[in-house]
């Protein structure tokens, strides 16, 4: 083991043994604690910064040291681990509507560098190549360029299910790329797997070595292929509408991460459908408990915010984990916020 990677696990431990003496000793301040463990100065400030990244304590600010610096006779809030683990992945959730927020902006500019300035040589071509396509056979002609260019990976990200007529030519380049080695994903909206023709078709992709993902959220159909070629709509809300053909990594790459992002959130093909299942069991007192604790609050308030008690708000979020098949709270809000159960849209559909 590098000496690096030994500082980092002893003081991961140490930030443990911290954590462990806080919740053991209710009152007592974080400098207290590490005079019982003899944390030197450097050992005390890592394990203050790696409690308060992961959200497992807070310092109250209203009486501070110095400027910017926690109290040190201030008794830290400790978070239970469960808690800041479902506050973690609500703000992650809010990060991605962000950054779709910010690629739909991208849009706007894209379009807008397609015109005039491309064309008066303001990007060099070479580079990079962004073109506004709003005639089908030209982008037709992009896609099957692309078949015989395409070395290492292609994604897809739909945001309805493909026609009909589309299925058989989509599984024939399936069959293609996957006797050259390439590698394959497609992520779907949750719905495509409820229409019969689609949920036969996205078996036999399966079949044939394609990854497939579902997610609740799908910003834009999309077509992306090594970190060179990328096809969207210019806007994301009309499957109709022109289409934004960017060649070069420079753009290609954006696109990409933003992929890599819903992909890591969405849920993989096969346990989808078992999952949807088990959600669909959920009542409504349930949603509102499972909700409250994704949000941070604790047993209690969730108790009066129900009008329940403490042992029935325990009986309910037990109920919830066996419905979603999840062996700790975190673990049901994960499953949870695959499904869109955490969303506004999930919690009005019921799924």
């Amino acid at each position: 083991m590098s000496r690096n990677a030994a500082v980092a696990r002893t003081g991961s431990e140490q930030a443990l043994a911290v954590y462990q003496a806080l919740r053991s000793r209710p009152g007592a301040t974080f400098d207290q604690v590490a005079d019982r463990l003899d944390l030197t100065a450097e050992e005390r400030e890592r394990c203050r910064d790696e409690l308060v990244s992961l959200g497992l304590t807070a310092f109250p600010v209203d009486v501070p040291a110095s400027p910017g610096t926690p109290s040190a006779d201030t008794a830290p809030v400790v978070v239970e681990p469960d808690v800041a683990l479902l506050r973690l992945l609500r703000r992650e959730r809010d990060r991605l509507q962000e950054r779709l927020a910010a690629t739909s902006r991208a849009h706007t500019a894209l379009e807008a560098l397609a015109g005039p300035f491309l064309r008066a040589g303001a990007t060099p071509r070479g580079e990079i190549e962004v073109e506004i396509v709003d005639d089908p056979r030209r982008i037709r002609c992009s896609l099957t360029n692309l078949t015989n260019s395409v070395r290492t990976a292609v994604h897809f990200m739909y945001t309805g299910s493909v026609r009909r007529e589309e299925l058989p030519g989509e599984l024939a380049l399936d069959r293609q790329w996957a006797d050259r080695g390439i590698r394959i994903r497609a992520m779907y909206s949750r719905r495509a797997a409820s229409v019969p023709e689609m949920a036969q078709h996205l078996e036999e992709r399966a079949a044939l070595g394609v990854e497939i993902r579902f997610a609740s959220v799908v910003p834009m159909s999309m077509v992306l292929a090594d970190e060179n070629f990328a096809l969207l709509p210019t806007d994301p809300h009309d499957p109709s509408s022109a289409a934004i053909l960017a060649r070069g990594p420079g753009l290609v790459r954006s696109y990409l991460a933003l992929y890599e992002y819903c992909w890591t959130a969405a849920a993989p093909y096969g346990e989808e459908e078992a999952a949807e299942k088990r959600g669909d069991g959920l009542s409504e007192q349930q949603r509102a408990a499972l909700l409250m604790l994704a949000s941070g609050i604790k047993d209690e308030q969730i108790a009066r915010n129900l009008g329940v008690s403490l042992r029935t708000v325990s009986r309910l979020l037990s109920e919830v984990m066996q419905e979603l098949g999840a062996a700790s709270r975190f673990e049901a809000g994960v499953k949870a916020s695959r499904l869109g159960l955490l969303d506004a849209e999930g919690a009005e559909r019921g799924i």
